[in-house]
């Protein structure tokens, strides 16, 4: 039963010694006193992360997930890295309280950051909402985008925390090869996809802070104002070209409003719903940061949505294998085929 929170009883697949990490947690986190209550977040389908509360205090836990995980996957460490750097930096993230690379505490590496009560907004279409507050939601996130990529990264002490050069190159590469460690069966687009992409990478290469998926859902919003106050799931962030983060938060424009799972626009009038258009997006992100405009904008998509159908394959290959995150991850199988499906898509009307 998962309740207003979007919480739910711990699944058995990530359960832990509850008594081990309360114990644990009395050591390292002040005011931080038994008895211990955990619950499971509903929502994520990459790292587990978890309600861990006592009658005074209550925090986040954000853990890599049980069994064998891709290479460079599940990347706790640098999520925990990026968030104590982008404190006090404009941009809105929880504040991080511990970093612990035990296994023997609850098997797996975690952190444990701050809990912010707020609305997490799955619904692309805001449906309960009226038409100022959608357009004041969708201004605030690309409000907070222009932001991120705006912040001088080597100021806040993240020179290292990626290449700079040739990010969608090296991506293009390390999602082919990620797809196909944990490939289940043949999707001709993303074959197509992966000689393409490779073969058409535009020249700017440019660099910034990527978020890596940024969208609505992974944004926590003010219990009541249309005001950022949190980015969430930072676990696929480093340095690289911010198109490729822009493109990834614009794929609601190019996947459709019936599906559950990856649910876009297509089908659905968004004027009416003062949703911004695509252009228009595009254009006040570029305003915000300082763009004449954007050549090769269908590359980016194309690239955005190779990429997330390579990391839905990945949640299905882990459901398949008894260890996802999510209890909705065996459905990413036929979405991820639909989202390459759009990406080449894109591609052959430039052919």
């Amino acid at each position: 039963m998962i309740d207003s929170r979007g919480l739910e009883p711990v699944r058995d697949t990530h359960r832990f010694e509850e008594d081990v990490l309360q114990s644990y947690l009395g050591k390292v986190l002040p005011d931080f006193a038994g008895p211990m209550s955990v619950l499971q977040f509903s929502g994520g389908q990459s790292n587990p992360t978890f309600h861990i509360s006592t009658a005074e205090k209550a925090v986040v836990l954000r853990k890599k997930p049980p069994g064998k995980l891709l290479p460079s996957a599940h990347a706790v460490d640098r999520e925990y890295r990026v968030l104590n750097a982008l404190l006090d930096s404009g941009v809105p993230v929880p504040r991080v309280q511990h970093f612990c690379d035990n296994d023997a505490v609850i098997g797996t590496p975690f952190y444990v950051m701050e809990y912010l009560p707020g609305r997490i907004l799955r619904d692309p279409l805001l449906p309960d909402m009226d038409s100022a507050e959608r357009k004041a939601i969708y201004d605030a996130m690309n409000d907070t985008l222009a932001r991120l990529h705006n912040l001088d990264w080597k100021a806040i002490g993240l020179e290292d925390y990626g290449k700079p050069e040739n990010y969608i190159a090296r991506q293009v590469a390390l999602w082919a090869r990620q797809y196909e460690a944990s490939k289940t069966s043949n999707v001709p687009a993303m074959d197509h996809l992966m000689n393409w992409l490779p073969e058409n990478i535009p020249a700017d290469d440019s660099t910034s802070i990527v978020h890596g998926d940024f969208r609505l859902e992974n944004l926590m919003f003010d219990a009541e104002e249309p005001k950022v106050i949190a980015v969430l799931d930072w676990e696929l962030s480093t340095l690289g070209h911010p198109l490729g983060d822009l493109a990834f938060n614009c794929m609601t424009y190019h996947l459709s409003s019936d599906n559950k799972l990856a649910r876009g626009f297509v089908g659905t009038d968004i004027v009416p719903l003062a949703i911004p258009s695509e252009e228009d997006y595009v254009s006040a992100y570029c305003k915000r940061t300082g763009r004449a405009g954007i050549d090769d904008w269908a590359f980016f998509m194309a690239f955005s949505l190779f990429r997330t159908a390579a990391i839905q394959h990945g949640i299905y290959a882990r459901a398949l294998k008894g260890n996802a995150s999510s209890e909705t991850a065996h459905q990413f199988g036929k979405t991820s085929v639909f989202v390459a499906e759009q990406g080449w898509s894109l591609v052959e009307k430039l052919l």
